[in-house]
């Protein structure tokens, strides 16, 4: 359980960071909102993996950590227009 819960916040920290390597432009987040966007990312991704009958939620596989990814991506740029906006 532990294990799961350790792992889980790797791989949203991972996917939170590439997804700000892969959006151009200038990211002012910190460690935490990057932890918070690649688990946000992660769960989406694991989502859609299971409803394509890949795996599980929490499973980790290819297309999993791809649509993770590409959350991960449209989330910041979600984040950062809400932001501007204000």
């Amino acid at each position: 359980m532990i294990i799961d819960i350790l792992g889980f916040l790797v791989f949203g920290l991972v996917v939170g960071a590439m997804a700000r390597l892969l959006k151009p432009g200038k990211d002012t987040l910190g460690i935490g909102a990057t932890l918070g966007l690649g688990m946000a990312g992660s769960l989406i991704g694991g989502l859609v993996a299971s409803l394509l009958g890949t795996g599980s939620l929490f499973e980790l596989n290819i297309l999993g950590a791809v649509v993770a990814i590409a959350a991960a991506i449209g989330l910041l740029f979600f984040a950062e227009r809400r932001a501007v906006t204000r």
